[in-house]
């Protein structure tokens, strides 16, 4: 009786917004043709680590899916060179427009040529969406014009043209053509791809994070999965001090201060004037910025960089030691080093065998407490800590990240997350300790990304212990986020001998080698199905060693191939592209992207090799998907109200 009821109520308040049978009719027959549509194109991308250039490009171009509808389209009617200037027109419309200007001598003629062009790709590049969502998807003033260009059904052929030639000469004659360019390339890009997986790192390595996010911020579908680089960022936020210094000494490493001081108006002036000060008779060697792009700087500034770089390094260590200390459930005393350096024989104990120390110098730790932080290091982070939680972009940026991503997602039969699920070496989920409890598997996830949620809503009323769970996701051997037995920081700086810098993979990263281990987890998230996959990134795929990004039969996709260029030369590659359309997976590999300036002006397109390609046996469509479940659902509630207006439980309206 009570689901009857409750049944009733739910029809009566689905009654408001399908008011009639025809309504109701209408509405079944509009979902019912969705769900036989093609499936939209998904991509998938990992590991960005600030490289905006790389990254929009690939936006662009739809992960090269807008070059090869240009291709197929006019693979036979026009030349190699002017399909390049074609896809770079819709690439980047304003500035080839721009050059374009410069060089046409019969600009109107160029622009009628063009019209066609951009009408054709965008009629092949649109078919599979209805035309109420093509329509929705311009937002230039033109929805009217497009969508008769694309869906005019004007008599014969001869009709047609006619009738075509007519709209593009008018367009022409108000000059229009050039805001009409760049409103039909928009809509070419906007319609390439339907949903976007961002697969964690945005942040670290390279310039410009904050460009990347604030061309997330305007994607119109999009989900993220976070990655450890991330967390770091996102504990910095809401005021871990040990994730700031550690975010601090990544930008100084990479040279990128300026994303903290330009990007997110993060104050470095007293570290810069502390660490000055501090190691002014320091060359700091150890700690000279690594460069990876062509901007020049003097010794001078090299060098103050790498005393900041030491300076927080060294606070860094100290706030670790302190966390380490507070939380022996961490289970990471083995990162206790600098209590165990004898600075008068300059050595380090690791793990009971003595190691040369390249550097004695620190002239801040304090015999009796190395991981005391001296009065003016405490100023220093205190500064910090409140130029952090206080910076409104970086605020704003926050509140994206944490309200799109998640630890995991689950999404159209693919498992996706960003570094790994610990495991022991036997194959089994291993038991982690975690805010008192002990979990494994989906459970441990599930707490996991409940508890970084609670971290951020709290933010401004802090729980300590909550807040310092954010650096044990960074750099905890049982964190999903990370999965490797240390993290070799202090080794790397303070160690020559290569042999300690080496950090031991979790389990996972070769039991997932194995289909029987991968069916495992995906089992455990919920998938059963015989096309599911688990997509991951964290552990940059060294192509030129032979390694591949498929693994398990095809049931796992790693496309962490090097984004950032500090990879480059490990990985033999610049990233992957993964694509998911109604026909399959599509693995591409790219080749490194040299600037925006070089696509522009040479129309060089990122070079991409498919890899993979994995078809479905019969064509996916909107039906077979995770929305084509909710749409069956509104399907079968709507036959409901009908029976319901039929039967007159429920009254019509006009």
């Amino acid at each position: 009786m009570e689901n009857g009821y409750n049944k009733q109520k739910y029809l009566e308040l689905l009654s408001k917004e399908y008011r009639n049978i025809n309504e109701v009719a209408e509405e079944i027959i509009n979902l019912q043709a969705i769900i036989n549509l093609p499936k939209g194109t998904e991509m998938f991308l990992s590991d960005i680590h600030g490289e905006y250039e790389p990254f929009v490009h690939i936006l662009n171009n739809g992960g090269g899916i807008i070059k090869s509808k240009i291709d197929s389209i006019f693979g036979s009617t026009i030349t190699k060179k002017e399909r390049a200037t074609l896809a770079t027109l819709i690439y980047y419309p304003e500035e080839k427009l721009k050059l374009v200007k410069q060089k046409t001598e019969n600009l109107d003629e160029w622009y009628s040529i063009t019209l066609y062009r951009l009408i054709e790709v965008a009629k092949k590049i649109s078919s599979k969406y209805t035309r109420s969502k093509v329509r929705k998807a311009i937002n230039s003033g033109f929805e009217y014009v497009i969508d008769e260009l694309l869906h005019s059904q004007a008599g014969t052929e001869k009709d047609k043209e006619r009738y075509y030639k007519a709209i593009i000469k008018t367009i022409i004659d108000l000059k229009q053509a050039e805001s009409f360019i760049i409103a039909i390339s928009n809509l070419i890009k906007r319609m390439a791809i339907d949903h976007l997986h961002i697969l964690g790192d945005i942040f670290d390595r390279g310039k410009y994070p904050d460009l990347v996010i604030e061309k997330l911020k305007k994607f119109h579908s999009i989900d993220m999965q976070w990655g450890n680089h991330d967390i770091s960022w996102m504990g910095a936020s809401c005021g871990n001090k040990a994730n700031i210094a550690t975010v601090v000494r990544i930008c100084a490493r990479y040279n990128n201060i300026d994303i903290l001081e330009e990007g997110y108006g993060i104050n470095i002036r007293p570290l810069s004037t502390f660490a000055i000060e501090t190691y002014r008779d320091d060359e700091c060697l150890n700690f000279m910025p690594k460069v990876y792009d062509d901007r020049k700087y003097d010794n001078s500034d090299k060098a103050t960089i790498a005393k900041i770089h030491k300076a927080i390094t060294v606070i860094q260590f100290k706030l670790e030691g302190q966390l380490i200390k507070k939380h022996p459930e961490y289970h990471l005393e083995n990162r206790l080093l600098l209590d165990k350096m004898n600075l008068q024989k300059g050595y380090v104990l690791l793990d009971g065998k003595k190691y040369e120390l390249n550097d004695t110098n620190f002239p801040t730790l304090n015999p009796d407490d190395v991981y005391k932080l001296s009065k003016e290091e405490e100023e220093v982070i205190e500064r910090l800590c409140e130029s952090f939680k206080h910076s409104q972009k970086l605020n704003e940026h926050m509140q994206f990240i944490y309200e799109k991503g998640e630890l995991y997602t689950i999404f159209n039969s693919n498992l996706l997350f960003h570094a790994c699920i610990p495991m022991n070496k036997d194959g089994n989920f291993k038991k982690v300790e975690f805010l008192g409890r002990e979990l494994s598997g989906k459970e441990y996830f599930d707490l996991v990304n409940e508890t970084i949620k609670k971290v951020y809503l709290n933010r401004d009323n802090q729980d300590q212990e909550l807040l310092d769970i954010m650096w044990f996701l960074w750099i905890s051997p049982d964190s999903p986020f990370f999965g490797k037995d240390k993290m070799a920081t202090f080794e790397s700086y303070f160690i020559n001998d290569k042999k300690t810098h080496k950090e031991e993979k979790n389990p996972y990263y070769y039991l997932v080698d194995q289909e029987e281990i991968c069916d495992k987890i995906l089992k455990e998230f919920g998938l059963e199905e015989k096309e599911a996959h688990i997509v991951n990134g964290h552990i940059p795929v060294k192509a030129k060693n032979g390694e591949s990004p498929m693994r398990a039969n095809g049931k796992l996709l790693v496309i962490d191939g090097g984004f950032a260029k500090s990879y480059q030369e490990k990985t033999g590659n610049a990233g992957y592209i993964l694509t998911y359309n109604s026909n399959g997976l599509l693995l591409s590999q790219n080749k490194p992207f040299e600037s925006v300036e070089k696509a522009i002006k040479e129309e060089r397109d990122i070079i991409s090799e498919i890899i993979v390609k994995k078809t479905e046996g019969i064509r996916k469509t909107v039906g077979d998907t995770d929305i084509g479940e909710r749409l069956k659902k509104e399907i079968q509630d709507l036959s409901e109200l009908l029976k319901f207006y039929k039967s007159g439980k429920i009254k019509q309206k006009n």
